[in-house]
């Protein structure tokens, strides 16, 4: 993915969480002032999408704001970038818009644990995760088979060393956003066939 590849057409209604504002647009673009656009960074709270939008003006949006990208009166046209992409203060505000995130959908990503399925005969979505090996997993999977999983902190409780399953899910979901060449992807949605 580049940042010439516009976000797809069938973006409308997509959220995103405003990563950085650039008002007077990249710093290394050489145009005059009054030729630059403004831009805002943002992250889709679907498909964790990276997103260089350009807007009309930035007067109304800050950081941690959630956009409508298809918002034609605001947004002029997005496109996909990837990681390495992203200016400096998006790329620092990441970490804490992925955190909120998990914490503010956690039935969505308490969900994962509950509906977690094998990738291969010898490989788990689970083993996917950080710290999570066979017994960990195998452990995940007995408790989940008596009743589903209703909270963090009901899987914490129930499944012994297994400690912070939010922090370990958003370790993994950065780990997908800032690897290119990972072989499977659980939550990060790529345009290149990922």
């Amino acid at each position: 993915m580049s940042d010439d590849e516009p976000a797809d057409s069938d973006d409308e209604g997509l959220v995103a969480v405003v990563l950085d504002v650039l008002p007077h647009g990249r710093a290394e673009d050489d145009r005059p002032q009054y030729q630059k656009q403004p831009l805002v960074y943002a992250m889709g709270i679907g498909g964790f999408d990276l997103l260089e939008c350009v807007v009309e003006d930035t007067e109304d949006v800050a950081i941690g704001d959630r956009i409508d990208v298809a918002d034609a009166a605001f947004v002029e046209h997005c496109n996909h970038v990837d990681y390495d992409d992203l200016p400096s203060g998006a790329a620092a505000e990441l970490d804490y818009a992925v955190e909120d995130l998990v914490a503010a959908e956690e039935e969505r990503f308490v969900d994962f644990y509950n509906d977690a399925q094998p990738i291969t005969l010898r490989l788990h979505q689970l083993n996917l995760l950080p710290g999570i090996g066979k017994k960990l997993r195998n452990n995940i999977l007995d408790e989940r088979e008596g009743r589903p999983f209703q909270s963090f902190r009901d899987l914490e409780e129930r499944v012994s060393g297994l400690h912070n399953p939010e922090e370990v899910l958003v370790e993994r979901i950065l780990e997908e956003l800032r690897e290119e060449d990972l072989k499977y992807r659980t939550f990060v949605q790529r345009d290149d066939g990922e």
